[in-house]
């Protein structure tokens, strides 16, 4: 099962939204990635996922890594895939997640902002 949510993200939609305003569009597509990573749990799930040593990472090594249950950590991981951010792949019984560069580019893109003068 290969899970790829979200839109492809590959190439910058707008400028820092310190030099222009984001287009509706844009923020139409942005936002729910924001959105996703407002809740502490998932932010640091895409954390521990984008900073996989391999790229990827089980779910079986995610699940640990917090004092909560099992279904609570799928729905987090289920609203990353749901807002673009990671892709899933079942491999037998466990599931590897990715980030997806691209769209964390545009999230990145988006907030920098030019070094004070």
């Amino acid at each position: 099962m290969s899970n790829q949510a979200g839109p492809a993200m590959d190439v910058p939609c707008c400028l820092p939204l310190a030099e222009r305003r984001v287009p509706a569009e844009a923020a139409a597509v942005l936002a729910p990635a924001f959105k996703a990573l407002g809740d502490p749990v998932r932010l640091q799930l895409l954390s521990m996922i984008a900073s996989a040593e391999s790229g990827e990472i089980c779910v079986c090594d995610l699940t640990p890594a917090f004092d909560l249950t099992g279904p609570t950590i799928s729905h987090h991981l289920r609203t990353l895939r749901e807002a673009g951010l990671v892709d899933a792949e079942r491999r037998g019984t466990w599931v590897y997640y990715r980030a997806r560069p691209g769209i964390l580019r545009q999230l990145a893109a988006l907030l920098t902002v030019a070094p004070a003068t």
